[in-house]
């Protein structure tokens, strides 16, 4: 299901366009929305990182991001998803990103809860019990303790990050393949 809904979405990459015409107020808008997405994902990411910090299967970590949500790290990279979706200039295909990124890391965090279950036992389970599994919940937030700072990590949580950015560039070139006329536009999405 997952390699078919991968599929899809590189068809309505390469061959699909915005109702909104490129250049377009409107295309542009979505456009500069999913910058402000693409950065807020790798800032939270990086937030999450300096919180975690190579410390996820040694000990619960609940201050900062992990205390409203289980899950920032890929939180976060939903958000950067939503707004690598949102080059397109489509309302459409930035939910889409969202939504396919959200369903594969349901899979992964499914399966990374069981082994935390099994590692960190009860500290984890009420952890569980008081934080939800991703939507945040922003009255929770405590500012907790980041242990200790391992730069490395967060070097590589940035350079991670930053392939978010190759979707702007990426979907100008095929603006401009389409309005060239060398890349067909097959369907238009909203």
């Amino acid at each position: 299901m997952l390699a078919g809904l991968v599929v899809l979405l590189c068809a309505l990459l390469l061959f699909g366009q915005s109702t909104f015409p490129p250049e377009s107020v409107v295309h542009e808008t979505i456009e500069m929305f999913g910058v402000l997405l693409i950065f807020l994902g790798i800032v939270g990411r990086l937030w999450s990182t300096l919180y975690i910090g190579g410390r996820k299967s040694a000990e619960v970590v609940t201050g900062g991001p992990y205390s409203i949500t289980r899950n920032p790290l890929y939180v976060f990279s939903t958000v950067a998803a939503a707004g690598v979706g949102a080059q397109m200039g489509s309302f459409t295909a930035m939910f889409g990103f969202a939504l396919l990124c959200a369903l594969a890391f349901h899979v992964v965090i499914l399966r990374e809860e069981r082994f935390l279950k099994e590692v960190l036992g009860a500290p984890y389970e009420a952890y569980l019990a008081r934080v939800p599994r991703f939507f945040p919940r922003l009255s929770l937030y405590d500012e907790g303790d980041t242990g200790s700072f391992q730069p490395k990590l967060l070097k590589t949580t940035l350079l991670d990050g930053l392939v978010f950015l190759l979707a702007m560039p990426f979907f100008e070139s095929i603006d401009s393949a389409q309005m060239a006329g060398v890349l067909p536009v097959l369907f238009t999405v909203p």
